[in-house]
């Protein structure tokens, strides 16, 4: 099969496992819809729980020769793919923006921090692994091994549906571990490409495997005896039960990175165009629909009028549109489901009490593009409230261009208090010129991921990511997914010919006179 991104109506897609596409054991198949224009892209064969065994079961068998290959040797696989992806950079952006909805630039950014991601973990073959540490005794050397745990797990959202499949696994599969993937149900699509990529590389067979469904199946591989490490990316109810069933089994490691309430903090020292600038790519890039995303907006009451009167000009006249048009800043939301706990959410603040600011949850006509009416079209939505700690709208996660402002008195540690007030600690910024309030923010902050004079919004893949709180733990990214996959070994070795113990313990073995 070749990894063409043309789709032909009627065309129908299943499993890739053991090196071999099967439609599976099951009947039930599924959509990929487009969400600007409600087209069907492709269908697809929903996984089993019977399709995951099979596939568990092909990547534990395929664990042990996969892991005898050198660092260099497996990296090999994850450089043709990279070439593939930057390759096709403009054609996958399209099939990213095609199939979840976020404009052009951002679909094309998604290829982009994919590549990125193989780029580091590959290159990090080559790098030293483990570390020299002194032996009290002169005569022994001491270091740490790192080991592959086995089969990886890894679950997917929608919203970054090639960038973050690539955190997972193309680490662990560099580490040595082998892969059972489950992308979300909402972007099969572009999971079937990156299957596609993986078996034209010709990696090993059981090495890589696609599973695709819902969360039946990504259950399935949670659950499975086959699976030594679960990561999970995605909403922080599924995330929760995730960590909560690996927990049950000691043997198994977890990274979960999951949502956020995030804020951006706008001190009265804050330049207001960057605070404007941070304000707006926060809350309304990729629809407000990343785990980043900004719903709160904690301002000074010193600069808050002028704010606020210039944020709703922007949010009023912020261009929603076709995604793949490169004029448009805000596509659709991905499906019908968001479409509506936008408008719950948007309904419950103003039970709350909010003083609503913009409304454009039903855009008018004209604002929707020609040909595009079955899409999942929203606007901005706006308000402001007065802080209240027991307030839902302040502290529950809608996924959405749903922004609350909140005035805020004081000093900078009040704006922090106000900030740190959520059961989440993903992402946070601070805007302001003042050092000092720059550095209290960084210090006492409840966030993995914060900015200062920056949108909260922008990770590079150098860094982690991950949060606090109800955000999850672990990052899986980078450095800090190698410790999520492997395994660490503290070993040492006597030089001598005696045994010399530290800490001044006796090595003598003594034994009783008869």
């Amino acid at each position: 099969m070749d990894s063409s991104t043309t789709r032909e109506s009627g065309e129908r897609y299943g499993q890739y496992i053991d090196g071999e596409w099967r439609d599976g054991h099951g009947e039930e198949t599924f959509e990929s819809d487009n969400p600007a224009t409600g087209e069907t892209l492709a269908e697809f064969v929903r996984g089993t729980e019977a399709d995951v065994a099979a596939a568990t079961a092909a990547a534990a068998d395929a664990f042990e020769e996969w892991r005898a290959l050198s660092y260099v040797d497996r990296a090999e696989y994850l450089w043709d793919i990279f070439h593939e992806l930057r390759d096709r950079h403009q054609e996958l952006g399209a099939v990213v923006t095609r199939e979840c909805g976020k404009e052009i630039s951002e679909g094309k950014a998604d290829v982009t921090e994919a590549w990125h991601m193989v780029e580091w973990a590959a290159g990090n073959a080559r790098h030293p692994h483990g570390d020299v540490v002194p032996s009290e005794i002169a005569a022994k050397d001491s270091y740490m091994r790192r080991k592959p745990r086995g089969v990886v797990g890894c679950i997917t959202p929608w919203n970054f549906p090639v960038a973050i499949p690539f955190w997972h696994m193309a680490v662990s599969l560099v580490e040595g571990n082998t892969v059972v993937w489950k992308p979300a149900e909402q972007t099969p699509w572009c999971g079937q490409i990156v299957a596609e990529m993986f078996d034209d590389a010709g990696i090993p067979d059981g090495v890589f495997n696609l599973v695709q469904g819902f969360g039946d199946a990504g259950a399935a591989i949670v659950e499975s005896d086959d699976v030594d490490t679960v990561m999970f990316t995605g909403s922080a109810e599924v995330g929760h039960q995730v960590a909560k069933t690996v927990a049950s089994q000691p043997q198994k490691n977890t990274s979960c990175e999951m949502g956020g309430k995030n804020a951006i903090v706008v001190t009265g020292e804050a330049d207001l165009d960057i605070a404007l600038h941070s304000a707006v790519m926060s809350s309304f890039k990729t629809t407000g629909q990343r785990c980043v995303s900004s719903e709160r907006l904690i301002v000074h009451e010193d600069v808050y009028d002028e704010f606020k009167r210039e944020f709703v000009d922007l949010a009023e006249r912020v261009a929603v549109g076709d995604p793949l048009d490169e004029e448009t800043f805000m596509g659709p939301l991905v499906d019908e489901e968001q479409i509506e706990k936008f408008g719950r959410y948007n309904d419950l603040a103003r039970t709350e009490g909010a003083n609503v600011l913009v409304d454009r949850e039903e855009l008018d006509d004209s604002e929707i593009p020609a040909g595009h009416e079955d899409g999942h079209w929203v606007g901005p939505f706006v308000y402001e409230i007065d802080y209240d700690p027991d307030l839902r709208c302040l502290r529950e996660e809608v996924f959405g261009p749903h922004v609350a402002l909140v005035e805020y008195s004081g000093g900078i540690e009040r704006a922090v208090e106000i900030h740190n007030d959520v059961a989440y600690g993903l992402a946070g910024a601070v805007v302001s010129e003042d050092y000092r309030e720059i550095n209290y923010y960084r210090d006492r902050a409840e966030v993995g991921l914060a900015y200062a004079n920056l949108p909260c919004i922008g990770a590079e893949v150098q860094l982690p990511f991950g949060g606090v709180k109800k955000s999850g733990s672990g990052a899986p990214h980078a450095r800090e997914a190698i410790e999520t996959v492997t395994e660490r070994t503290a070993w040492t070795l006597n030089n001598s010919e005696d045994i010399e113990m530290a800490q001044g313990l006796s090595a003598d073995i003594r034994t009783r006179e008869e």
